[in-house]
């Protein structure tokens, strides 16, 4: 659900959040914002609440937001897409008051720190409506009553294993502390299922052993071919504003292989034989069936060649122990 903040307002004061906002409009049950829209916030939600005004038929879709541009959360792409669509930006502004029409800016400034601070300067300007983009909260109601689980700040505590305090309980993505992204949360579902799994068997979770980061000069890039970086086809700015057409086309099927032919799977095998080919001693033996490879370590000689030609860096050299 959509954060709310604490603005004085008039009683007929129209001020909405925007997750619900896009939401009705996702649901073909529009609100009617009027033509003057202001949206207060920084993020892509933000920039979406917008841009979805302005193709409702406001006239100036303007956002709010109390820090300058360099300091905006939201996604260059999506911002410079959004001024291409005559969203017009207020920065170093915070809302002080809204009223029937108008609503009351404060200009503000960055300190040392780069945080906003007031300055005591105020700026009227028109708004029929004021969407709020300001983050989201999690709705926790659903544990009021499990007096087991411990919430803080908004969320779940949990353990390593996203187990809660509530024995047989886990939880993720947006109700633990953690970044708030799709990303984030598919990740914890793979860990709690992780977690679920060894909680079941009663056994104590296994962690993954992850490879280190490889780094360029880790790579050899003699082995990949050029494939420059594919741009999407857009549709045209002119023919955005009153509709919601798909704004950023799909790939064709030769460029979507351009652009996967672009990615150099740093420090992950992807079994390109190059180990099992050059391996003066037959020491690399394939296991089959994405099985990889395996060093024989009875005939290796620890010459590295097997190191210095992996194009990815998968391969590291331990010195053995004596």
């Amino acid at each position: 659900m959509g954060k709310r903040v604490n603005i004085p307002a008039g009683d007929s004061a129209r001020i909405l959040d925007a997750v619900t906002f896009l939401h009705q409009v996702a649901d073909d049950n529009p609100p009617l914002l009027g033509r003057r829209v202001v949206v207060y916030g920084g993020g892509d939600t933000a920039l979406d609440a917008a841009r979805t005004a302005r193709r409702l038929g406001a006239t100036d879709a303007v956002i709010v937001y109390r820090r300058n541009q360099e300091h905006m959360p939201a996604h260059g792409e999506e911002l410079e897409q959004a001024l291409g669509e005559g969203v017009t930006m207020r920065w170093l502004s915070t809302i002080n008051q809204v009223d029937v029409g108008t609503i009351v800016l404060e200009k503000m400034r960055l300190n040392a720190e780069g945080f906003p601070e007031a300055t005591g300067e105020y700026e009227e300007i028109g708004a029929d409506s004021v969407v709020l983009a300001l983050g989201q909260d999690t709705d926790l109601s659903l544990l009021t009553t499990a007096h087991d689980i411990h919430v803080s700040d908004g969320v779940v505590e949990v353990e390593s294993d996203l187990m809660t305090s509530g024995r047989g309980i886990f939880a993720g993505g947006d109700a633990v502390p953690a970044e708030r992204t799709a990303t984030v949360a598919v990740g914890h579902g793979k860990k709690a299922a992780r977690g679920i799994d060894a909680f079941v068997r009663g056994v104590s979770p296994a962690t993954p052993v992850k490879h280190d980061v490889a780094a360029f000069e880790n790579l050899n890039t003699w082995y990949y071919s050029d494939a420059e970086r594919t741009q999407r086809p857009e549709l045209e700015r002119v023919r955005r504003q009153d509709n919601f057409e798909e704004v950023v086309m799909g790939l064709t099927e030769r460029n979507a292989l351009f652009e996967a032919r672009r990615c150099m799977s740093c420090g992950n095998c992807f079994e390109c034989d190059n180990c099992f080919g050059v391996c003066p001693d037959n020491a690399v033996l394939k296991l089959g069936q994405s099985g990889k490879y395996e060093i024989d370590l009875d005939f290796c000689k620890g010459c590295g060649i097997c190191v210095h030609e992996c194009p990815c860096g998968a391969i590291e050299m331990i010195p053995e122990r004596i």
